[in-house]
């Protein structure tokens, strides 16, 4: 019961912390085409300058390996120091293009032009206000996602279907955060405002139709529902839906 009460606290500071962020990573703005090498992201959940780069990833529809970084560990700290020089983050590596990439601002840049071919939407532009509102986002999570916690380290990486956005998705990547699994981030995000709201309760009525072809359709005709977050973890051939019970799965495997 305790541990449920505390899941439910922890689920509306994520509501809180994407409030702050005005509900950006939730809606795909323009649904590209994968690059042939997999994009790689240098990544502290917790970041605000972290955060604004998984938004425009969702925005994109853009898969992204993450690679996470939390505070007191060197599991891949001392990889993106060798990458980049230094240990800060965000850091993109995009194999396609040989860029490595310091600064949310100019990686978002980066993304919307090399592969959406067009200049940052006012939505993820910007604002004087947001590094403030960015921290208060944090905040409102409690700061996970930040620092590490022991654990043991996964032979292959592990696979999370989420957008930006999702406050039940948030959550699960906090805790790959702080553990730094390494896992293929699969961005699904909502295809048009009509799908507001939780899997079960979106705003248009009746049963839910993917848009035909889409990376939705894909994971609707795989599972039969559309519904995030779903972690796979090849290690062990777990597919899991459902924050709490994926949290419990980390804990136990991993933690």
């Amino acid at each position: 019961m305790a541990n449920m009460l505390a899941h439910h606290a922890n689920v509306l500071g994520s509501v809180a912390t994407s409030t702050l962020t005005a509900w950006r990573g939730c809606l795909v703005v323009k649904d590209v085409s994968q690059p042939e090498q997999p994009l790689v992201l240098y990544d502290m959940e917790g970041c605000p300058f972290c955060r604004r780069v998984r938004e425009a990833l969702t925005a994109l529809n853009l898969d992204v390996q993450v690679r996470p970084c939390p505070k007191g560990s060197d599991v891949f700290r001392k990889e993106a120091e060798a990458i980049g020089g230094e240990q800060q983050f965000p850091l993109l590596v995009d194999q396609n293009t040989d860029t490595v990439m310091y600064e949310s601002e100019a990686i978002i840049e980066y993304l919307f032009r090399q592969y959406a071919g067009r200049s940052v939407p006012g939505y993820y532009r910007e604002r004087v206000w947001q590094p403030v509102l960015g921290s208060l986002a944090s905040v409102a999570s409690a700061m996970r996602g930040l620092r590490s916690r022991p654990t043991k380290q996964p032979e292959q990486s592990l696979h999370l279907w989420s957008f930006e956005g999702s406050p039940f998705s948030r959550l699960v990547r906090e805790k790959l955060c702080e553990l730094a699994i390494p896992y293929t981030l699969h961005n699904l995000g909502k295809e048009h405002w009509t799908e507001i709201g939780p899997a079960k309760q979106r705003i248009k009525p009746g049963p839910y139709r993917p848009i035909p072809g889409g990376k939705r359709d894909a994971f609707f005709k795989a599972q039969g529902r559309v519904q995030v977050p779903y972690l796979e973890d090849p290690n062990t051939g777990e597919g899991l839906f459902e924050s709490a019970r994926i949290l419990d799965y980390l804990n136990a495997q991993y933690g």
